[in-house]
């Protein structure tokens, strides 16, 4: 594992601090990166007001199931040694603006089909000043075979709600040969992993690892998936829009 976290040890002398300042202290996020997450958190529920970006607004189930759970990728990645990167389906900018506060020096693409979500993005990213983020309004079937897109990217992340042979066609696309694509799912995911086996194989790709693990707060189960890309994907993948989620491969 990659981990740049403290020691749980550290938690049980700080029994009395908040669930925000837990898990800065176990993800390592300095002051002025978690004034960027409070920010965050403002302008998400200021925003939730208008349009519909989460279902989660306390404070601390926000910090834990959209922050932490973010982040949990250095589980299985070390972040220090990737560049680009591009969530697919980033709705309120999940994983891909915790990702970008906490690593710098990401150049950060986010993908998302509403446009209102992008505008909120837009107001994330200048008010955090955040540099070298790049937002695209359409879908990852259309962008999955532009030239200017099609296997570019280090790593693809995505938290969007959908099997994984579906997610695996709409992401694999983007990865460069040699770069992964690292899904973000429930515990139940291990189940949709004995029908993904050959979807990924006709993607050009194979599963390279998996960490099963709890949040913080020792409930919430979690799964990462690590997709390896071997040889350039087939033209003929991605499908049009819509064909991927009616008719998985597999």
């Amino acid at each position: 594992m990659y981990l740049r976290r403290t020691s749980l040890y550290c938690l049980s002398i700080c029994s009395n601090i908040t669930v925000n300042d837990k898990i800065c202290i176990i993800m390592n996020i300095t002051d002025e990166q978690k004034k960027k997450f409070d920010r965050y958190y403002e302008l998400l529920i200021e925003w939730n007001q208008k349009i519909n970006l989460t279902a989660i607004t306390d404070r601390d189930e926000v910090w834990l199931k959209h922050f932490e759970d973010s982040l949990s990728i250095e589980r299985i990645m070390d972040m220090t040694s990737i560049d680009a990167v591009i969530d697919v389906g980033t709705g309120a900018g999940f994983p891909g603006i915790p990702l970008k506060i906490a690593y710098p020096h990401l150049k950060i693409t986010l993908l998302d089909s509403l446009d209102k979500r992008l505008r909120f993005l837009d107001k994330v990213v200048r008010e955090l000043n955040l540099s070298d983020v790049t937002m695209i309004h359409g879908r990852a079937e259309d962008y999955g075979r532009d030239p200017d897109h099609r296997e570019k990217y280090d790593l693809c992340v995505s938290r969007a709600v959908a099997s994984l042979p579906v997610l695996s066609e709409l992401c694999i696309p983007f990865v460069r040969i040699g770069g992964c694509f690292v899904a973000y799912k429930s515990e139940k995911a291990e189940v949709e992993l004995n029908d993904s086996d050959r979807a990924i194989s006709l993607l050009g790709a194979r599963i390279g690892s998996m960490e099963q693990f709890s949040l913080s707060d020792g409930e919430l189960n979690r799964i990462l998936i690590k997709i390896d890309k071997l040889v350039p994907t087939p033209d003929k993948y991605p499908r049009r829009a819509g064909v991927p989620s009616k008719k998985p491969l597999g």
